[in-house]
């Protein structure tokens, strides 16, 4: 009987995973949390399989999260599943120390297969995954523009260019319209760039924004 731990803050899409597992051939216990705190906690508290987690969570990121999990429990395996594409996300997961990364709309048989993957202690790497890794590793040394910005500025990056203003942006983060400015200029000189619409067609051109 694996235990797994659904970090997402969506009730339908916990609901859709815990019958996803139900229907699924494995035997598997469900746990539910709702924002990143919660699952820390839960992490804290109890002993899990398995943690399939998005990245897109009010207050901490999902990849801070991800972050602080492997530092409470270095060997647990974390399934990222999200609705962002590989092109965004998917290699930071993994250098944050996720196990596999998944979109939200892969067939509930890729799941089931990713889940018991990781468990076992591998990877799951589908197609698109293993080229934009292998891609990273013939990358120059200086590599793209955006693979310089930290976690939370690249997140940043991707807000602005949505079209968010510096008070949505903090607001969904969490965070002070001050501190978002700051991470705005210093994501700016990073980008050598001046503006907003620098960003935004730099992201767009990069497939970086849905």
């Amino acid at each position: 009987m694996a235990k797994v731990l659904i970090g997402d803050d969506h009730s339908i899409v916990r609901q859709g995973l815990r019958q996803i597992l139900a229907d699924g051939k494995g035997h598997y216990v469900c746990g539910e949390a709702e924002n990143g705190q919660m699952v820390l906690d839960m992490v804290n508290k109890e002993p899990w399989d398995v943690i399939i987690l998005d990245i897109s969570m009010p207050g901490l990121s999902g990849l801070d999260i991800l972050k602080e999990i492997k530092k409470i429990k270095p060997r647990l395996p974390v399934l990222v599943l999200t609705m962002h594409s590989e092109d965004q996300f998917a290699l930071r997961s993994i250098k944050a120390g996720a196990s596999g990364y998944l979109t939200k709309d892969s067939a509930p048989e890729e799941l089931i297969k990713a889940i018991n993957k990781v468990m076992e202690g591998g990877k799951y790497v589908n197609q698109q995954l293993a080229e934009i890794l292998a891609a990273d590793i013939e990358r120059n040394v200086e590599g793209p523009l955006h693979g310089t910005l930290s976690d939370r500025e690249y997140q940043v990056m991707r807000l602005i260019a949505s079209g968010r203003t510096a008070k949505q942006i903090a607001d969904e983060l969490a965070l002070s319209v001050k501190t978002i400015s700051t991470y705005r200029a210093r994501l700016l000189e990073k980008m050598k760039m001046k503006t907003n619409a620098e960003l935004t067609y730099y992201a767009i051109q990069n497939k970086l924004v849905e």
